[in-house]
């Protein structure tokens, strides 16, 4: 969420920020905040005068019993009585703008940092660097999906039987190739420094708004009516949750988590190869990276994080490249997001394996997470997260990369962890 100081002192500028993100309805939501942030503090003000004559009036009027004098005891006392219902009114409407006040604010996105390129789509996305040699396959390769149905180690069927579309059922060494992957994964962040989490996959509605995944996202979440909490979308929601409300000690900073969990998204694809077998699920497992920072060190922590996801897909020899997003693209409370794509050989198209993202105050400000700096005053810290890594399309992409006439090769460094080096 922005700071309404922001939106005050640099108003120009996170116009133009906005603007650069797309946001359709900038000026008039940043007008009505301001508004609403000027009536808060008039409000605020008359309701303090009023009660600070409220209290000097109950002096006068234990002055004035003790002297004798009802009747001016008397006077001062209704003089109160009026100054209590103002104080009562202005609760009542302080209470109805700043709730105006926040649900505005939480309808605006992040600002996009100065690198951010402009563009609306996909295609305007600035590819930064490229990684990896492209496989040749033979002309009769086949596609992850039919791939799957052919050494029967996938059951879309069977996930369809049992919930529904979006649901893959793992089987034999496709199920241990899952784990292997997740354990990977997990292994590689605790070397790189990240402590492991194993956070509840059920959320309350406080941490989707601390995240940023409520109200923008909300019709793409698994929602229990019953206990209003939602299944998580990314295990970056209660991992980063842990600190709302929270003041870090310095000597605490920086934070490093990782977790794996199952993601659950309802998004809903269209028909074709864009979103087919293993492209687009609504379950889905991923392992995911979170940082927390002071603000000085935060796009420093940004470029480590890149390079450790990175350094898994060149262990995992898949042809790789990296994004930075353009201001269309962006997700919703990301001031900065890399992209980072692997090759789909049979497919012959990229696909987006992990984003690594710095959300500078934005989160911290929902969360009211923070630190204590210099002079014991407290700052708002800068949270980041990034997949390392989504296993669907990695999957996809292992299975189409390295198929040959005898099986699917998988890499050297997942031999140990699958307990066999090729499926088939």
């Amino acid at each position: 969420m922005l700071q309404v100081s922001v939106l005050r002192e640099n108003t120009e500028l996170v116009l133009a920020g906005l603007a650069k993100k797309h946001y359709k309805t900038a000026e008039a939501d940043v007008a009505a905040i301001l508004e609403l942030d000027q009536r808060r503090k008039q409000l605020q003000t008359d309701h303090d005068q009023a009660q600070a004559e409220a209290n000097d009036l109950a002096r006068q009027i234990g002055g004035l019993m003790k002297s004798g004098d009802k009747a001016g005891a008397e006077t001062l006392k209704a003089r109160t009585a009026t100054l209590k219902q103002h104080t009562k009114a202005h609760s009542e409407e302080l209470a109805q703008v700043e709730e105006a006040l926040q649900q505005t604010l939480y309808k605006l996105p992040n600002l996009p940092h100065g690198s951010v390129p402009e563009g609306r789509v996909a295609a305007d996305n600035e590819v930064v660097r490229e990684g990896g040699t492209k496989p040749e396959l033979p002309a009769d390769a086949l596609p992850h999906w039919d791939l799957i149905k052919k050494y029967d180690i996938i059951d879309f069927e069977l996930g369809n039987k049992i919930t529904g579309a979006g649901f893959p059922v793992y089987k034999r060494q496709g199920a241990r190739l899952q784990r292997a992957l997740i354990n990977f994964f997990l292994d590689e962040a605790r070397t790189a420094g990240y402590d492991e989490i194993q956070p509840p996959i059920l959320v309350n509605e406080a941490s989707g708004y601390g995240t940023g995944q409520l109200p923008d996202k909300e019709g793409q979440m698994y929602h229990d009516k019953q206990d209003n909490l939602y299944l998580i979308p990314t295990s970056e929601v209660p991992i980063t949750n842990l600190y709302r409300d929270e003041i870090i000690a310095l000597d605490q900073l920086p934070i490093r988590n990782t977790g794996y969990t199952p993601c659950f998204r309802r998004e809903a694809g269209s028909w074709g190869a864009d979103v087919r077998g293993l492209n687009r699920l609504h379950q889905f497992d991923k392992v995911e990276i979170v940082q927390i920072t002071q603000p000085e060190n935060s796009y420093a922590a940004l470029e480590g994080m890149v390079a450790h996801i990175e350094g898994l897909l060149q262990k995992l020899e898949l042809p790789y490249r990296i994004l930075r997003l353009c201001g269309g693209d962006m997700g919703f409370t990301s001031a900065l997001t890399f992209d980072l794509e692997v090759w789909s050989a049979a497919q012959a198209r990229w696909l987006e394996v992990s984003s690594a993202s710095n959300f500078e105050t934005y989160q911290a400000n929902r969360l009211k997470l923070r630190y204590r700096g210099e002079g014991s005053k407290t700052q708002l810290l800068h949270t980041l997260n990034g997949s390392a890594l989504a296993l669907p399309r990695i999957v996809a992409a292992l299975l189409e990369n390295n198929q040959t006439a005898d099986g699917i090769r998988l890499p050297e460094v997942l031999h140990a962890y699958c307990g066999f080096e090729k499926i088939g």
